[in-house]
């Protein structure tokens, strides 16, 4: 048996529709010609051209979210409590034996951007690959928002899991999902046209609100969702340990495990 690694997060980049503007990550680039000095400040007497090739360090600085590129929520970001009441988990109070387990992959890129999925399609789509959920299962979701990342339309493109959908999964043990969209639920622009139609402030966020019920962590922005097999393969996604944060960025990475 040997194993194969797909990368399943994007990469922390500033200058693309990543994000809304006033959430854009800011990245600043020191180059090895620009820190020279810096490196040579240390050592009394020396100077930057006595560093091999006149070079110090190359360094980034970054004005960011927890919430930009691949990160793993978790449930203080939904509400401040969980389980029915409970004072809600920050990131560096999630179990780690969530965040290394069975992957699942529902394909829902056919369904309209806007779309809220329903526990009956969850079902239909679990059916479809032949798969009955397990206790700690990871479930990725693949949208038609996977192929547009970067791009403009990006925030706006496809389908969202419902408040249904997710306590249904929730319901069957999981823990830890996932998706190729900016966001777990329906993209904001569809729900603000439900909201002016509806004025039911119950279909805000209803997928993240789930975790007020039972508690669980969601990725966003995965990428590369479309090569993964229904099954089959283990994810990680141990988040970076940020002392009572919302969320941690991940390296998500889907384990397959092959035949030579």
């Amino acid at each position: 048996m040997s194993r194969r690694l797909i990368d399943i997060s994007v990469a922390l980049e500033e200058g693309i529709p990543s994000d809304p503007p006033m959430m854009l990550p800011k990245i600043d680039y020191q180059s090895h010609a620009e820190t020279a000095a810096q490196v040579a400040s240390f050592f009394p007497g020396l100077t930057a051209a006595d560093l091999p090739g006149g070079e110090g360090w190359a360094v980034e600085t970054l004005t960011v979210s927890t919430h930009n590129g691949t990160h793993l929520d978790a449930p203080y970001h939904h509400h401040s409590t969980m389980d029915g009441g409970k004072p809600s988990a920050t990131i560096d109070e999630v179990p780690l034996e969530w965040c290394l387990n069975r992957g699942v992959k529902l394909d829902f890129r056919n369904l309209p951007d806007g779309h809220i999925v329903s526990p009956e399609e969850v079902a239909v789509e679990l059916d479809r690959i032949g798969h009955d959920l397990q206790p700690l299962d990871i479930v990725v979701v693949n949208t038609s928002a996977g192929a547009r990342y970067g791009q403009e339309d990006y925030l706006t493109s496809g389908c969202g899991m419902g408040r249904a959908a997710t306590l249904w999964l929730l319901d069957h043990g999981v823990r830890v999902t996932g998706t190729d969209a900016w966001s777990w639920d329906a993209p904001f622009a569809h729900t603000a046209a439900r909201w002016r139609e509806t004025r039911d402030p119950s279909i805000i966020w209803e997928g993240h609100r789930a975790s007020m019920v039972t508690g669980y962590c969601h990725m966003e922005k995965l990428s590369n969702l479309d090569l993964l097999p229904p099954t089959g393969f283990e994810i990680s996604c141990f988040p970076i340990k940020i002392k009572r944060a919302s969320a941690g960025f991940t390296r998500a990475v889907a384990i397959l495990e092959e035949t030579p």
